[in-house]
């Protein structure tokens, strides 16, 4: 398996570094207490993208995309897991079918490092609906994902609404609702509130801003009704 994701060198004073021959383009303050660097490296196919995603407790997440948004890899450095995108598919997803058509169904499979196959399914539309969020302009999209062991059976399914940028090339996170195989139910929202670009105050930080308050708060509930 050819593994795309670069070890990170260590972040000093509370700011991302990338690896050598890779440049750091924007900074974006999630809700849900996380921060997400986006990043290119000269190595990489052209098109590529990639993400690390830190949260108070530090970098939970890694992912490489292409131009179309597919899911090259993802990594969780927390459980040591990464997962690989299978070269052939039923229907890749592809971020200009989106655009041009207004809906993109996609039906592929990842493969990860301990060998377990994932079988995804589902379709991004547009709404049809422009929001401006921190002077970007991003439009509004309606998902839904359902994710199966090898086996057909259901692992998790997702869906909710996300925005995209034309400009930048991806998708960013929204309001959702997850529900995996146990029947546990998790309702997120990881909306982007501000985009910090070179120059800017915040670029490159890699302490979360918004919502950490509240998650403390549910955490400091949770221990006390044990």
């Amino acid at each position: 398996m050819l593994t795309f994701l670069p070890a990170l060198p260590g972040h000093a004073a509370g700011q991302f570094t990338p690896p050598a021959g890779c440049r750091l383009e924007v900074t974006v303050q999630n809700r849900g207490c996380t921060v997400s660097q986006h990043f290119r490296c000269d190595a990489d196919p052209e098109g590529y993208q990639r993400s690390a995603i830190f949260s108070q407790d530090g970098l939970t997440y890694l992912s490489v995309i292409d131009a179309e948004t597919r899911w090259i890899e993802s990594a969780s450095p927390t459980v040591g897991m990464t997962d690989t995108l299978e070269d052939e598919a039923e229907a890749h997803a592809s971020l200009s079918r989106l655009i041009e058509t207004g809906r993109d169904d996609f039906d592929f499979w990842t493969v990860s490092n301990s060998g377990e196959r994932l079988h995804h399914q589902g379709w991004d539309e547009l709404t049809g609906e422009t929001v401006i969020i921190d002077g970007v302009e991003l439009e509004q999209t309606r998902f839904q994902l359902t994710t199966r062991f090898e086996n057909g059976e259901t692992m998790l399914t997702r869906s909710g609404q996300q925005f995209i940028s034309r400009v930048m090339g991806r998708f960013y996170g929204g309001v959702e609702t997850s529900t995996d195989w146990t029947g546990a139910t998790v309702n997120s929202n990881d909306s982007p509130v501000t985009f910090a670009f070179p120059g800017k105050p915040g670029f490159g930080s890699i302490t979360p801003q918004y919502d950490c308050d509240m998650l403390m708060t549910q955490l400091s509930q949770g221990k006390a009704r044990l």
